[in-house]
């Protein structure tokens, strides 16, 4: 990733509604979810979820695909990943990092 697409994603990430949306995705997996059990699960409007739903999009956090006569959304673990490897890719300046039971860098 560059540096401008990790500015998108992190942008679209700093929002509560948006965060909680994208985890969600994450949970759930390639299994993915409707905009209808979005809505219900966050208690948003349509119109308030779509805008949330078109700014993950736009960063690349997600997908949306047509299952018959409904969206499915899912997370892009690709470019979630690429994201988590950006912020980490000079961890430790180059030295092996602590492992910790979440498994992150503890510098």
């Amino acid at each position: 990733m560059n540096e401008q697409d990790v500015v998108r994603a992190l942008a679209a990430l700093a929002q509560p509604n948006r965060l909680q949306v994208f985890r969600a995705l994450v949970v759930v997996g390639p299994a993915g979810m409707t905009p209808g059990a979005l809505a219900e699960q966050f208690e948003l409007p349509a119109a308030t979820l779509s805008f949330h739903l078109k700014e993950l999009m736009n960063a690349g956090l997600i997908t949306q695909q047509r299952a018959g006569r409904n969206l499915i959304y899912r997370a892009e673990f690709a470019r979630m990943n690429g994201l988590l490897g950006y912020l980490t890719d000079n961890c430790c300046q180059g030295e092996a990092c602590l492992e910790t039971a979440a498994t992150a860098c503890a510098c």
